[in-house]
């Protein structure tokens, strides 16, 4: 009887373990476990993901973005897993579906937010969904923007932070004195949807601890250090004040300058140039700047990196810039130190959002740093708006990490090249730079009405960024990915070295403006005008 009565009890089990099976088996298909962020893209910012297992709100924007086959790139820090040779990837865990801008099939996903929250798309950047992470209850939690060790390009004693939206004054006060914090400074980003908040910290807790604690506070949805940019000018020197620009200025030869200008000149283009102070009065910008931006506000005098860069783009004296018909934006986001200007984190989103609401259609970024989460936002934000970014790939030589916001995939990385089409060998490497432009002794402006030789990939930025002002002339219905595409397809092919990212094309102003009505791009294009 007693082996009889257990056989039932044996089968039941089996039926039940079984059913058991059945619904684990369903649930790990269902919307409840789409929510709960799944496993993939765990990226950079301690798994802040760009393409895995994210919920409901994910859109799959494929169609916007062009074709393309992609394998897995695992280099950098912004996660872009790409096959084309402009592209990073790494620390901000983007993984597409397709494509660089300008090519199908781009997908991108976040993973932040409190365990469990949908994820959402980088291109709604108002969203402050989860995903990735799942689980605790910090609002910052599956993603930690704590520095890496080593890391100190950054203000000492200084943190940036975002609140949630359910953070209320008093909730943001107690935070305040639970972690001994002095608020400097609030920043409205209406780019983003956000409001930045600078502190200072008091005691003896280090930049790196407190982020990492305060970041898991709920009311909290980002925390990070003020970085420090600099700008990437090599090398610079006085010359006589009465060169004239036609012999001395190689440029105009190598991108085929003149014979661009025959169809545009950059009118009335808005570029903004976020740098240090430009001299407004000297000669060859003369009507240039329409307005100008400090966001320092502090007493300076005009410095030579923000008028030679000015003035590569505009100039219209003695030198003559890439597109001297252009407006520009002037935007002091970097100090008057004579070498190594810097700028931090927060004033260059303030000069973002100045420049951004002041209607610029392209954005001059001369300077480089460390990877930041919220710039990140602010440049994909700017690209959504139409806006096109350019910006220095650094000179910290061929061996250098990925700089940004050269580095970042919403931006044109722009490398420097000398008299005789070589890369200049000490500008960083990459597979994320676009283009190439001249920048090894460049003949530029300087304040007080004078002149000099400067060196760097700042300078090539700023050729690009002419360039870019020519085509919005011709065709202002342009987007960023068509501007890419069409500078990387006019561009002329250089020699490569050994190190990996060294084959950006030479770019060509009159080849990539003449594309515009549809004939197809031809490499000797020009060479018959040149030579009248």
């Amino acid at each position: 009887m007693r082996s009889n009565s257990r056989k039932p009890r044996l089968i039941l089990g089996l039926m039940l373990c079984g059913l058991l099976v059945t619904v684990c088996c369903i649930g790990e298909s269902s919307p409840a476990a789409a929510r709960m962020g799944g496993f993939g893209g765990m990226g950079g910012f301690g798994g802040r993901s760009f393409g895995g297992g994210a919920g409901p709100r994910q859109r799959m924007t494929a169609p916007r973005r062009g074709g393309g086959n992609f394998a897995d790139r695992p280099s950098g820090r912004y996660g872009r897993n790409s096959a084309n040779a402009d592209r990073s990837s790494g620390r901000y865990g983007r993984n597409p579906g397709g494509g660089d801008r300008g090519e199908p099939g781009h997908h991108r996903t976040i993973g932040t937010g409190v365990g469990g929250n949908p994820g959402t798309d980088v291109s709604d950047v108002s969203k402050r969904g989860g995903g990735g992470g799942g689980g605790g209850a910090g609002a910052n939690n599956g993603r930690s923007n704590v520095p890496p060790n080593g890391e100190r390009r950054f203000v000492p004693g200084e943190i940036l932070t975002e609140f949630s939206a359910s953070a209320t004054p008093q909730s943001i006060d107690q935070i305040a004195r639970r972690y001994d914090l002095t608020r400097l400074d609030s920043l409205s980003l209406p780019l983003i949807g956000s409001t930045i908040y600078r502190w200072r910290i008091g005691g003896r807790r280090s930049v790196a601890d407190t982020v990492g604690a305060i970041e898991n506070e709920r009311t909290v949805s980002s925390a990070q250090p003020n970085y420090i940019f600099t700008l990437q000018e090599q090398a610079a020197a006085a010359v006589a004040d009465d060169t004239q620009g036609d012999a001395a200025q190689y440029v105009l030869d190598k991108l085929q300058i003149k014979q661009a200008h025959q169809l545009a000149a950059g009118k009335n283009v808005l570029v903004a140039v976020i740098d240090s102070e430009v001299d407004a009065k000297h000669p060859d910008l003369a009507g240039t700047i329409v307005k100008n931006f400090d966001a320092l506000s502090s007493d300076t005098s005009p410095h030579k990196h923000g008028t030679a860069i000015a003035g590569a783009i505009a100039s219209h004296g003695k030198l003559l810039g890439v597109a001297p018909g252009v407006q520009l934006l002037a935007v002091r986001a970097f100090d008057d130190a004579p070498v190594g200007a810097k700028g931090t984190s927060l004033g260059i989103y303030k000069a973002l959002q100045w420049a951004a609401d002041n209607g610029a259609r392209v954005v001059n970024m001369s300077f480089a740093g460390p990877p930041d989460w919220e710039l990140h936002r602010m440049l994909t934000a700017a690209y959504e708006k139409g806006i096109v970014l350019i910006a220095a790939a650094g000179n910290a030589g061929p061996n250098s990490p990925p700089l940004y916001p050269a580095a970042d995939p919403d931006v044109i990385a722009v490398t420097a090249t000398d008299s005789n089409d070589g890369l200049f060998k000490m500008s960083n490497r990459g597979e994320y730079i676009a283009v190439a432009a001249p920048g090894v002794d460049i003949l530029a402006d300087a304040p007080a009405e004078s002149y000099q030789i400067t060196t760097g990939t700042s300078i090539a930025a700023a050729h690009v960024s002419g360039v870019v002002a020519l085509l919005l002339e011709s065709k202002p219905s342009l987007k960023p990915r068509d501007i890419r595409s069409l500078l990387t397809a006019s561009a002329t092919a250089l020699g490569k070295d050994e190190r990996p990212g060294s084959s950006a094309g030479l770019v060509n102003a009159y080849r990539a403006v003449t594309s515009l009505n549809g004939k197809p791009i031809d490499k000797n294009d020009g060479d018959d005008q040149a030579k009248r």
